[in-house]
């Protein structure tokens, strides 16, 4: 039977009727065949924070041609990260949420527990801190399931090594990997892109990024509570310890670093930079305040990441291209809407030659929402069996960010290759029980270690 035979929309059941008695065939992987009799697929929520529960809500609301799909096990080492999401989703999406008390997990087991809930082909949602990527990688390559994983991949170099070695098996069994680096599914991105690589902006000289906001998330943390566990207080506060999430530069600045590398389709081979700490007060995390990078690629050009999170200060969330033709807005201001354009000198007061949507003697075409965007399009590859592999992209993506956080923390020039090698944050992060200790340890004050750069030259802290 060819593939072309085969509905895209028929039934598990339909298909099945065609290779019964097919023996040969038993250990040929058929991702797109789904384990419901209705063609459901069905999804499994690992890490139940903000992030988690919108990748989850934008999961069930995929347009009608890659429907339907169900939410039926959540897990989380918090009850009550677990019990807003369920509730949150529960109101949204209602038929489409289908978690009773028996498929909520709590504990660090709990991603096993939700797994276990879905059959070959169905979906599961990474959205924990990524510490744990691989290891939640490992199960669900294991059992046959595709997978929608959170930016950043890695936090370290040892977990980009792993991630990288288990993705070779995903790829030998045709799952579909999704990674939350959305703005390459962005409309206006893929149109600038285009350009960009057909020699509208000519040689590309130079790129810039601004993510410079406020404290966010939980990048500033006080003191840990007497009474709470420090392992759940680490991750209850994740963007503020490095060995969870690569702390506020790799889990914020990422999505402007990625978007750049994109249009410039290259990686920077190496990194130089410097931040520092300031009015740190009760604080005690792991974060500069501010950070400025300059990346350089192989062929000398240059991106310069100017990161910062501090009250009161100008904030700019942008990302801009020059070449020998002209200047490109990629992004911005604020938000991950791209509103692309190409202006024909070198900055956005000169004349536009082409601006995404812009149409003579038409309406104006508004860019959809590329959270919503990548889910499409990792259903739509579920559904036809197109190939969709996204991570060692996401993993080179990560790694391009710690090496630029990496300079800044130790104070050296750090190239890919030795941030690829590096020591690793956190060992054991799939020996986590509720009762562990952290790999991070607070000293006598309640404090921990932080970058010194020049002083600790080949670790961060």
């Amino acid at each position: 039977m060819s593939k072309e035979s085969i509905s895209t929309t028929a039934s598990r059941r339909e298909v099945l009727k065609g290779f019964a008695g097919a023996g040969a065939l038993a250990g040929v992987a058929l991702p797109h065949v789904h384990s419901q009799v209705d063609d459901t697929v069905r999804i499994a929520l690992v890490g139940c924070g903000g992030r988690g529960t919108g990748a989850a809500h934008n999961a069930l609301q995929v347009s009608a041609a890659n429907a339907p799909t169900k939410l039926v096990a959540m897990a989380d080492v918090y009850q009550s990260k677990l019990d807003r999401s369920y509730a949150g989703l529960k109101a949204k999406n209602k038929d489409k949420v289908d978690v009773p008390a028996e498929r909520r997990h709590v504990g660090f087991d709990g991603y096993k527990r939700a797994m276990d809930a879905l059959n070959p082909g169905d979906i599961a949602i990474f959205t924990t801190p990524c510490a744990f990527r691989w290891v939640h990688y490992a199960q669900a390559i294991e059992k046959g399931l595709n997978v929608f994983m959170e930016k950043p991949v890695t936090p370290d170099g040892y977990s980009s090594r792993k991630m990288l070695e288990l993705n070779e098996q995903a790829k030998k069994k045709k799952l579909k990997v999704g990674v939350g680096l959305m703005c390459r599914h962005s409309q206006a991105r893929r149109e600038l892109y285009s350009r960009i690589q057909d020699g509208e902006l000519g040689d590309l000289l130079l790129l810039r990024a601004y993510r410079m906001q406020q404290p966010v998330a939980s990048c500033f943390s006080g003191k840990k509570p007497a009474g709470e566990s420090e392992l759940l207080y680490q991750i209850r506060r994740f963007h503020s310890f490095l060995w969870l999430s690569g702390g506020s530069y790799s889990d914020f600045f990422i999505h402007n670093i990625d978007e750049c590398c994109w249009m410039k389709d290259a990686w920077p081979v190496k990194a130089q930079g410097q931040g520092g700490r300031h009015y740190r007060g009760e604080n005690i995390d792991q974060n500069f305040d501010n950070y400025t990078v300059e990346y350089t690629f192989a062929d000398e050009t240059k991106l310069y990441l100017h990161g910062r999170n501090m009250p009161g200060c100008q904030g700019e969330f942008t990302s801009h291209a020059h070449g020998t033709k002209g200047y490109a807005l990629i992004s911005g201001p604020g938000g991950h809407r791209s509103q692309a354009r190409i202006h024909k000198g070198q900055g956005p007061d000169s004349d536009v030659s082409w601006m995404f949507g812009r149409r003579e003697g038409g309406r104006r075409i508004t860019e959809s929402n590329p959270y919503q965007d990548e889910w499409d399009h990792l259903l739509e590859a579920i559904r036809n069996d197109k190939e969709h592999n996204e991570c060692e992209r996401g993993v080179a993506a990560s790694v391009v960010t710690s090496m630029g956080r990496m300079a800044c923390h130790t104070g050296q020039t750090i190239t890919y290759e030795q941030m690829l090698n590096a020591d690793h944050f956190g060992p054991g992060a799939d020996k986590l029980t509720l009762d562990s200790e952290s790999p991070l340890k607070p000293n006598t004050e309640g404090t921990y270690a932080i970058p010194e750069p020049g002083v600790k030259k080949n670790r961060e802290y």
